[in-house]
């Protein structure tokens, strides 16, 4: 099973981005979880491009369509989404494999409700199959945790380890049911 990640945030020490690390690490060995760090270098989505598309979007579309699945982690900026998975998402938005793509929304701040909400909707709008047992919550906001405290700590572990087992369960049902479009809850 291939799982892209995504992380909305460009920061160098992101949790989100750590929380992605952290689910690679933690994946099981039938799963492989590639971190996609190529956000920062999308262009601005602009749709005259479409019919000659840089070759960096060309590439993350790539990933995008060889992976089972995606997960995504992004921080709340001013009550939305950061610009940077909002762009990401946009370069998807009439790119045909994207469509019905299972996708597990990981938020590290329960707080951070209306980016989470936000980012649901535009998926929702884009066709994505969101499973529901594979996004969570887990509140890192403040604990000062990287990576490696991520996998060191049980409870937080064990949560990475439930979504990730969640998702691949999504894409068992998903593979054994011949490619069926249907909502995952």
């Amino acid at each position: 099973m291939k799982i892209l990640a995504l992380s909305g945030s460009l920061r160098a020490m992101s949790i989100n981005s750590a929380l992605l690390s952290a689910a690679a690490a933690l994946a099981p060995h039938d799963m492989s979880v590639t971190v996609f760090n190529g956000i920062k270098d999308l262009p601005l989505f602009n749709p005259d491009h479409e019919d000659c598309l840089p070759s960096n979007v060309t590439d993350f579309r790539a990933s995008v369509a060889t992976a089972d699945a995606l997960m995504i982690a992004s921080p709340e900026y001013a009550h939305g989404v950061t610009g940077a998975i909002k762009n990401a998402l946009d370069w998807l938005v009439s790119f045909e494999p994207f469509a019905y793509k299972l996708v597990a929304v990981l938020n590290t701040s329960p707080r951070a409700h209306h980016a989470d909400d936000a980012l649901r909707e535009t998926l929702k709008t884009m066709a994505a199959i969101i499973v529901e047992p594979a996004s969570i919550s887990i509140p890192l906001l403040g604990a000062k945790l990287d990576e490696d405290g991520m996998i060191s700590t049980p409870n937080i572990a064990a949560s990475i380890q439930e979504a990730l087992g969640a998702l691949g369960d999504a894409i068992i049902l998903r593979k054994t049911s011949q490619g069926a479009s249907f909502p995952i809850s």
